[in-house]
């Protein structure tokens, strides 16, 4: 039976990280596309690419995904496990279906909160509040201002320059901030994938706390985030490259630039598991400030921040469904 769990959990595990592939495919090139400097296959593709090289550079973030929950051991924390991974992936097909760029990160980690709670388990609180809920209101913020600041810099640098010439070469520039959004978001978001397995593994005692990630861990997680990210998540492209704003190459590459810095040090410096959706939408938001204010789309803002705010307690909500239905089936 416990095998059998551990087996459906990695299954599970993998299907989330597919739907966060295609569901934060957006996150990496709607810029690009939205601008013209990418063709929407060839951005699909290279996003892919670099997203499972992204998986291979770091384990920090999987780490704090493994220490939120203490769900003990045996077939009843891998039920636990298994039912905030469905709590997510209910929330992100609801946002996906609506077109709203919600956080992945968070269903994921409320996710397992919420089941946790559900089911009488240990949830870290002092893991939660300090690398998740803190840096999910932090990193918008942070985003947004970086955001306008590189801008204002770019449209002060530039001011004299050719249009035509200026858009040109800010295109050819954004396959390369494209390209390290997309190794950020690997970096971040395979990550998530590997530490909810690795608890799935820790309950069922097969590996030890101190252990190292398996490598066969790394390679699915990143070859199942690569493969949701080539199918595609064109209603959230839409949201993110047109709805907000109209972007233009040079808005294009500084919303990337921020985010794609902002993924780096946080899951470098900070170890956070921090949404890559927030942090890319909050950038093109503050990129599009520099234009006017009115020419971002607050009411659209104002929906995907509703949307934002309910992730958390949404997935948890969802994943406490699951555990009260698994637990009157199994033991």
């Amino acid at each position: 039976m416990e095998i059998g769990i551990i087996i459906a959990v990695v299954v599970v595990a993998l299907v989330f990280d597919y739907t966060n592939g295609f569901h934060d495919a957006a996150n990496a090139i709607a810029t690009s596309v939205s601008t013209g400097a990418l063709k929407p296959r060839v951005a699909l593709a290279m996003a892919a690419v670099m997203n499972f090289v992204g998986a291979f550079l770091g384990q920090k973030v999987a780490q704090t995904v493994s220490e939120t929950i203490d769900p003990g051991t045996g077939s009843h924390a891998l039920v636990i496990v298994m039912c905030g991974l469905l709590g997510a992936i209910t929330w992100n097909l609801i946002t996906w279906y609506y077109g709203l760029p919600s956080s992945s990160s968070h269903a994921l980690i409320g996710g397992l909160v919420g089941s946790a709670v559900a089911a009488g388990a240990t949830a870290n609180w002092g893991v939660v509040l300090e690398k998740v809920v803190i840096p999910m209101f932090l990193s918008p913020i942070v985003a947004f201002s970086l955001g306008f600041v590189l801008m204002v810099a770019i449209m002060w640098m530039f001011r004299n320059a050719n249009p035509g010439r200026a858009n040109r070469g800010f295109k050819i520039a954004q396959t390369i901030s494209a390209a390290a959004m997309a190794l950020g978001h690997g970096l971040q978001d395979a990550q998530k994938t590997m530490g909810v397995i690795f608890l799935a593994l820790l309950a069922g005692g097969y590996v030890g706390a101190d252990d190292p990630l398996p490598l066969w861990v790394i390679i699915a997680a990143a070859a199942a985030i690569s493969a949701g990210t080539y199918s595609g998540g064109w209603r959230i492209m839409r949201t993110l490259g047109r709805r907000i704003i109209h972007l233009d190459p040079p808005r294009g590459f500084a919303a990337e630039s921020v985010a794609a810095s902002v993924l780096y040090s946080t899951a470098y410096v900070f170890e956070a598991p921090i949404s890559t959706t927030h942090t890319i939408t909050s950038a093109v938001m503050g990129v599009g400030a520099t234009k006017r204010l009115s020419a971002v789309r607050w009411g659209v803002a104002k929906s995907i921040l509703t949307a934002w705010v309910l992730t958390f307690p949404a997935a948890g909500f969802a994943a406490a469904v699951c555990y009260w239905i698994a637990h009157l089936f199994l033991p």
